[in-house]
């Protein structure tokens, strides 16, 4: 069941401080991560394919135009050509087909004579792989060269007579640089380079919208099930859309429902079960009443009956007792749960108030003290007895002696430290030591206590805004610790109970 007091569990950060703890996982992040890095590849993708494309297409054309400007050029000039050709009419020939341009150098060969537009011109760039293509297949053939970091495109092509086609033995190489195509192709891909900027931008922004649409159901989720687990058991959320998350509000609104109704069903069992308890424990006090008054006096006069009946009398008057206090102590029960009990707060000598709870029940040559006078806080003198009693009790009838009782003062609060040197409990027992009807021997089906001591001493503790801790002793045994504030602030009176004798609680748990 969920407390009404519950402490709601703390919201995740919404800075970016927040983002930069949780770092890439987070969901947000992970869905902007992917949603990035995705567009970036298709992106990438496209800009590498488009930019091999539009590269292969620029180089193909100012090839293709390169090649038919100088075939048709070669056509013209092979008509008026004779053979064997002479240096200066291979020379002219060579400034006929040169194509136009400033960067275009035609080369002319016949044999060993070789003539140049470009006496200058670096003839390495002629490789020999093209020269043998050329000669060996008798057809056109190009290669693209880096020359000093430039690019050029060099043709060659064997000459033929006109009509007949037969070879003239004249070979004729163009070579045209490239270096217009090559800076067309940089400024493409600048233009490319520059676009994925602002491209990034809108990715990024784009990825941040969707996953603020697609993880708005996610939040208003989540804010659901924190108000949820904070008591509010109406909290419901809005389903949008016709996609999983919305399924998945509706299926959060159906379980929250669901809860409420049940833990509203609990809380009324618990409320009939506890009213129950209440009316009961109530209702037997006046029979108890008369029940302890005759076992009074059969106890009295016991000692003058025969001795069955005076066992059988002592007997109903020890089980009345008991009987008594079970119910005294469902009923200070009952006023915890209805909200009933208040302090009756006083000035007091915590040390003389510990002493004296425990030298009224006769444990003084019991139970070894330190309890430093002068040690004073406002508390209800009382419920400071009853808790006191119910530790040192407890102490003594399950643990081993010495037990030890020893005050401090720290601060604002004051410690109280009962000991004992018995053989302690184990772990899984000590989570519920303070729970109703808790009995750490499960074999002691029926015992003088009645396993609500503890509990009612950490209400007690409780109401006074203070805790009680259980732990292990070094060296072996049970060590209680009870701290309590030395002020508080005066709630009124007590709920009636403020004139009942010390001894009325003088219960053990176990």
């Amino acid at each position: 069941m969920i407390p009404p007091n519950a402490t709601p569990p703390r919201r995740p950060p919404r800075s970016l401080l927040g983002w930069a703890r949780r770092g890439i996982g987070g969901l947000r992040p992970r869905l902007v991560l992917a949603f990035v890095v995705v567009a970036a590849l298709a992106a990438l993708t496209a800009t590498v394919l488009a930019y091999r494309e539009s590269r292969i297409y620029i180089l193909k054309r100012a090839q293709d135009s390169v090649v038919t400007d100088f075939r048709d050029r070669l056509a013209l000039a092979a008509r008026e050509f004779d053979v064997p050709p002479d240096r200066g009419a291979l020379e002219r020939f060579a400034r006929e087909v040169e194509p136009p341009g400033p960067r275009a150098t035609v080369v002319a060969q016949y044999g060993d004579l070789t003539v140049s537009t470009d006496p200058a011109a670096d003839l390495t760039r002629l490789s020999p792989e093209l020269q043998d293509r050329v000669r060996s297949r008798a057809r056109t053939s190009f290669q693209r060269v880096d020359w000093h970091g430039e690019p050029w495109l060099v043709v060659g092509t064997p000459v033929t007579f006109a009509g007949s086609g037969q070879p003239s033995g004249v070979e004729a190489y163009a070579i045209v640089s490239l270096a217009a195509e090559d800076r067309d192709i940089d400024a493409l891909l600048r233009t490319v380079r520059d676009g994925l900027v602002p491209v990034a931008v809108a990715v990024v922004v784009l990825a941040l919208l969707a996953a603020g649409t697609v993880l708005r159901p996610v939040r208003e989720l989540g804010r659901g099930a924190r108000r949820l687990a904070s008591g509010e058991l109406g909290a419901r959320v809005k389903p949008r859309g016709h996609d999983e998350l919305t399924d998945l509000a509706h299926t959060f609104n159906h379980a929250a429902e669901a809860l409420q109704g049940s833990v509203a069903e609990l809380r009324d069992q618990e409320a009939l079960a506890r009213r129950f308890v209440a009316d009961v424990s109530h209702e037997l006090r006046t029979p108890l009443a008369a029940m302890t008054m005759v076992s009074a006096v059969l106890d009295e006069d016991a000692d003058q009956l025969p001795p069955d009946t005076a066992r059988a009398a002592r007997t109903v008057s020890a089980e009345t007792a008991k009987l008594t206090r079970l119910v005294e102590d469902l009923i200070e029960i009952s006023r915890f749960d209805a909200h009933a009990a208040v302090l009756n707060l006083g000035d007091v000598d915590v040390a003389d108030a510990v002493r004296a709870s425990i030298a009224v029940r006769g444990w003084t040559d019991e139970v070894a003290t330190d309890l430093p006078a002068g040690i004073r806080a406002r508390l209800d003198r009382r419920r400071l007895d009853v808790v006191t009693a119910n530790l040192v009790g407890n102490a003594l009838r399950h643990g081993a002696p010495p037990v030890t009782v020893a005050l401090a003062r720290h601060a604002d609060t004051v410690v109280l430290t009962v000991s004992d040197h018995g053989p302690g409990l184990p772990p899984e027992v000590r989570k519920h030591v303070f729970d109703r009807f808790y009995k750490a021997d499960t074999a002691r089906t029926r015992s003088e206590g009645s396993g609500l001591g503890l509990a009612i001493a950490a209400e007690n503790v409780r109401l006074h805004g203070g805790t009680l801790t259980v732990g292990e002793r070094k060296g072996g045994g049970t060590v209680f610790t009870l701290t309590l504030p030395t002020t508080q602030p005066d709630d009124g009176t007590d709920d009636g109970t403020a004139d009942r004798t010390a001894d009325d609680r003088d219960e053990e748990p176990m």
